[in-house]
């Protein structure tokens, strides 16, 4: 069986990252949406809690048999083997993500040598969309629908007027 992780912190999940997740999965016999976790008190917070993370990646991708959804919060490399992968996807919007994950390929055969790193190239319609524009463009307002699936919308909605509209809270 061919097993792969899709590893991301997936904060929230977009509609890039759902396209990706459905392309990496016709490639395998199982897809395994790594969310990670992350640190407490790490550079980057996470604006949504694991719990709430894992419900929209699988509200979102239920409709696809053979990826399942799953948590970790050790080095890549040591929970694709816990879960018996044998090759991480990663997503490439654009040339500036190539330095990038080059260098984490390489990292990881440095790690891993077991384990194949396989690159997709975004679908050119996603090739703007990260996680971290969203939530700067739902923070003021702006209707980011289209670019996420529709739970996700909902919490971004959710999470920022509640934020707005708590007086001392608001943007500067």
């Amino acid at each position: 069986m061919r097993v792969a992780v899709y590893p991301g912190s997936f904060d929230p999940i977009t509609n890039g990252h759902l396209d990706m997740a459905t392309r990496a999965a016709r490639l395998f016999d199982r897809l395994i949406l790594g969310v990670y976790r992350g640190s407490e008190h790490g550079p980057k917070q996470p604006l949504f809690s694991v719990a709430e993370r894992v419900h929209m990646a699988e509200q979102s991708l239920c409709h696809v048999d053979n990826i399942t959804v799953d948590t970790f919060d050790e080095l890549l490399v040591d929970y694709a083997r816990k879960v018996g992968a044998q090759a991480i996807v990663r997503g490439l919007r654009a040339v500036s993500d190539f330095d990038v994950e080059f260098k984490l390929a390489h990292m990881y055969q440095h790690l891993a040598p077991e384990l194949e790193v396989v690159c997709l190239m975004t679908s050119s319609n996603h090739s703007f969309i990260s996680s971290s524009i969203i939530k700067e463009v739902a923070s003021l307002g702006g209707a980011v629908d289209a670019l996420v699936p529709p739970l996700a919308d909902e919490a971004l909605r959710h999470r920022f007027d509640a934020t707005r509209s708590v007086p001392g809270l608001q943007s500067e």
